[in-house]
């Protein structure tokens, strides 16, 4: 019985995609195999893989297992504040004020656009306040060679600490490669150079799973901290994301909650679900809201006698 032309052509096919595919699973598991990473939380896996240099090659997320974080102890409101001004209409006076309310208050840092990062390293020069800006923001959308070169220009103006928004839209798609590749980038460049990363995830537009993806690829690329909000997508920092984030990076890695935090009892519930840095134009508001909380404590107001 002849085979028709046609069918085996269809099988040749099968058989060749089914071999490249084979192949390249095992290029992945053999030759880039001990520099891969995978961490597991909330019934998903992240796996990535680095080469020789550090560059991410591939990562991708499934279902497998869970785990559980601690929550950090609160070490007080104004050392765990980045005092924020992000505004496109922000001017050089305020952002001046900006650093003026930052060292009077002792906030961990302030957080500005890339255009400040020069002036308010002058202006805080000696002080323990750091400066922090924000890169790829607010939509993440920039290449990463641009990301990675605004993190290099920020470093040399004097900023210490940076908050990079992910590419959200490659996370939707389920594709990891640019997230992760996005992430190290960022990180290998401000390490380099002694600065924190904070990789913001941008929590209102992302489902559960995602959110715990995009954790777990900012994990293994060696970030510093996961951050809620950009605060321009339309939501901000709540309980049961800041929850969520700090069950799936465990107890080492920080947690930043920012967009909306309006208050000290807001600031104090995002606390208590896991949160180490706390992003906020109400900084002030907040630190004083803390004082008030204190001196009720230690001086309780009468309580009137019945007759």
């Amino acid at each position: 019985m002849e085979t028709k032309t046609v069918d085996v052509e269809k099988l040749v096919e099968i058989v060749t995609r089914e071999v490249l595919l084979a192949l390249a699973e095992r290029e992945q598991t053999h030759v880039h195999g001990d520099h891969c990473m995978e961490e597991c939380a909330e019934g998903i896996c992240v796996r990535t893989c680095f080469d020789r240099v550090g560059r991410v090659v591939s990562a991708g997320a499934s279902r497998l297992t869970s785990s559980l974080g601690g929550i950090p102890d609160d070490p007080g409101i104004a050392p765990m504040i980045d005092h924020t001004l992000l505004k496109p209409d922000a001017t050089a006076d305020q952002i001046a004020q900006l650093c003026f309310e930052a060292r009077k208050y002792g906030f961990a840092s302030v957080c500005v656009n890339p255009a400040f990062v020069k002036l308010c390293a002058d202006l805080l020069k000696g002080t323990p306040v750091k400066v922090c800006t924000v890169i790829g923001f607010p939509l993440g959308a920039s290449a990463t060679d641009v990301k990675v070169f605004e993190t290099e220009t920020a470093l040399r103006d004097g900023a210490t600490e940076i908050d990079m928004v992910i590419n959200i839209g490659a996370l939707k798609a389920r594709d990891h490669d640019p997230v992760a590749r996005d992430i190290n980038g960022v990180v290998r460049a401000a390490h380099a150079a002694g600065a924190l990363v904070k990789v913001i995830i941008e929590t209102s537009l992302l489902t559960n799973e995602e959110k715990v993806a995009a954790c777990l690829l900012a994990k293994e690329a060696g970030a510093d901290y996961v951050k809620t909000s950009t605060g321009f997508a339309g939501g901000g920092a709540t309980v049961e994301d800041v929850a969520l984030m700090r069950r799936v990076v465990g107890p080492k890695m920080g947690v930043k909650a920012s967009g909306g935090v309006k208050d000290y009892d807001d600031a104090q519930s995002l606390i208590a679900a896991g949160a180490t840095r706390i992003g906020a134009s109400a900084g002030i508001k907040i630190a004083q809201g803390e004082k008030d909380a204190l001196a009720e404590v230690k001086n309780p107001a009468p309580v009137a006698e019945a007759y």
